[in-house]
């Protein structure tokens, strides 16, 4: 005669346990990684933010010392981007404008840079195909 087993009324918690811990550390590696590249200080400007409805805009990232760095979508932080010159930013960036026609073309410029290099830059991406150019700022600081 076979004895029978009483059933188990207790639910084993530990894989789930271990799961989350799992995604906890995925989360907290890549929750640094989620910003832009290149370091700019952006000028302040009351603007509203734009509705992002795209996933990777292309952003043409300039340093105070006229470095241009083109970068597609959210990279490592670490990571500048590509850097490029005038010359052939347009060859570059059509690339991309053609092969996406609908991407969001962003410049981010630091605020000590001459006006007529961030023009050059916009005029550059509209001639490579960028139907419009927008520029990312920082919001005021409100002072009390």
């Amino acid at each position: 005669m076979a004895q029978r087993r009483k059933p188990m009324s207790e639910i084993n918690v530990v894989p789930y346990i271990d799961v989350m811990l799992v995604l906890l550390v995925i989360f907290m590696a890549t929750a640094p990684l989620l910003t832009q590249g290149v370091v700019v200080d952006l000028p302040q400007a009351p603007s509203e933010p734009i509705e992002d409805t795209q996933d990777d805009p292309l952003v043409v990232s300039m340093r105070a010392d006229g470095a241009i760095f083109m970068n597609l979508g959210m990279q490592d932080a670490d990571d500048e981007g590509t850097r490029v010159t005038v010359f052939s930013l347009e060859e570059q960036a059509g690339k991309i404008i053609r092969a996406r026609t609908e991407v969001p073309v962003y410049i981010k410029a630091d605020h000590a840079l001459d006006y007529g290099e961030v023009v050059k830059v916009m005029t550059v991406l509209q001639k490579a195909g960028a139907e419009s150019v927008g520029l990312i700022t920082d919001p005021p600081v409100l002072e009390s």
